[in-house]
Order: C-alpha cells, then structure tokens, then sequence
C-alpha cells in the first residue's frame, strides 16, 4: 500500500512527552509519533532545537509543543510535566530519551563531570517517573520508555561512566515495570546501536583518534552501516503503540547486529 494511503493512527489522540527531541532518536520519535496521531511535547534544553522539530511537525499537518527542560531539574522536569498537562489534561507516553557522552578514563574525569552525567542519563529517569507516574495512575494507565543503549549490555574503552549509567537503565526499567504492572503502566526501553545522531559524532570526536573509533565502531555492525534515528524511533512506535500491549520490563535491541556475536 501506497505511503500516503496507510491510516496512520497507531497513536492516535494519545499525549507523548519526550525528551532531548531536539535533534537525533528524540526528533525523529516525536515526528512519527505526531505523524501516528499523537500529540506531542518536545522536551530539551535546546529551545531553538526544539522550536525547529516543532515546526517541522506542524508544517507536516501534525501537533507539537516545545517546551524548555534540563532533564536533571526536577524542578524543570516538573514544569514540564504541568505544563504538558495544561496542554493537553494528560500523559499517555513518557519517552526518557535525553542523555550525554563523555569520553575519559574514570581517573581522568571530575565528580562534576560524573555527577553531571548521571544525573542526565538516570537521574532525569528518576524525576520523569517521579512526576508523571501520578498522573497515568490517574487515567487508568500509560507507557513508559527509557533509551538505555548496547553498552547497556557490555564495556567500551573509556567510556565507564556512560556504561555505568545505561547498565542502570536497563535494570531500572524492569524494576519499574515489576513497580507500576498492576496499574496498567509499561515500562520498556530501547537499546541503540551506533546511530547517526549528533550526539554519536561528538561522542566519536571526543576520542584521540576519531577516525580510528569510527573505523572500529563500522566494522562491528554486521549489516555494515550505521542505524538511522527513524530506524531508532520505529521501535520506539511499536513499545508505545497497542501492538506491544503485553510487552513490559523488556529491553529492545535496535543495533545492526552490533551484539549477536564477538567475531564481525
């Protein structure tokens, strides 16, 4: 069937608060999912960011708002929350998308610096849930998603806090989903491969020898390519759409293969 004769509705009418959408995997999930009939808030510090992927979403004919959020807040993280509700009177989908990279060796690297990163990569998981969770209590029930990434899974040269930070929101997520089952709220999170985001690119950038890091990152995904954030937010779509009604406390690998083996 023709793209432009599909019903897209796999979301319709429903409310999606995301973070760090103003670029990379969050842009691209919050344009399919307004293109899936939901309305959605685009969370980041990034205003002019996020004021350009609302515009893109309401040029295509779909509903977005912007709103200004460092996920590590909790009073910014509040604020928006209010403010998604005023908007719209609920939360049907929480998307915990923001994070950060820092590439250095543990001993290389500040408390501020550590501080700082966990508080965007799990901390900002924490305050989401603190403070929108009431509100899918309320309604009946609703859909959590946490990014966490593959190396949720296993270590990366110089990379120990992010690792550190992404194992926690692999296990968190099915804490939380044990937490919230019996109100009918799912929590699931997706897991990236290398995906061509702005934030991989200074990730890759910020190593001494970048090109040899992006050399080594291409030749571990067997389907030889980088992933692309669309490819990212499609499973996104199917954790939050009815089709993943009976999946929770899971964690969805999106990685070209990256973990299916140690010889690529």
């Amino acid at each position: 069937m023709p793209e432009n004769m599909r019903d897209h509705t796999k979301l319709q009418n429903r409310i999606a608060l995301i973070t760090g959408a103003a670029s990379g995997i969050g842009r691209a999930t919050a344009e399919l999912f307004a293109a899936e009939g939901a309305r959605v808030v685009v969370a980041d510090l990034d205003d002019a960011g996020a004021s350009e992927t609302v515009q893109r979403i309401t040029q295509a004919g779909n509903k977005a708002i912007a709103v200004h959020a460092d996920v590590s807040n909790a009073a910014q993280v509040e604020a928006a929350v209010a403010r998604t509700i005023e908007a719209y009177g609920r939360i049907d989908i929480l998307h915990n998308n923001a994070a950060m990279f820092l590439a250095k060796f543990l001993e290389d690297m500040s408390e501020t610096e550590w501080d700082r990163l966990m508080a965007v990569n799990l901390k900002s998981i924490f305050l989401g849930v603190k403070h929108v969770v009431p509100h899918m209590k309320r309604q009946g029930g609703g859909c959590i998603l946490n990014t966490a990434s593959v190396e949720s899974f296993l270590g990366q040269p110089m990379s120990a806090a992010y690792v550190a930070s992404k194992g926690a929101v692999a296990l968190l997520t099915k804490s939380l989903a044990l937490d919230y089952a019996r109100f009918n709220i799912r929590v699931n999170c997706i897991a990236p491969g290398a995906v061509e985001t702005p934030m991989m690119w200074k990730a890759i950038n910020a190593f001494p020898d970048p090109a040899a890091v992006e050399k080594l990152e291409r030749a571990h995904v067997p389907i030889g390519r980088f992933l692309r954030p669309e490819e990212i937010a499609q499973a996104a779509l199917y954790l939050a759409s009815d089709a993943a009604a009976g999946v929770t406390g899971t964690a969805l690998v999106v990685d070209g293969g990256y973990l299916a083996g140690y010889m690529v």
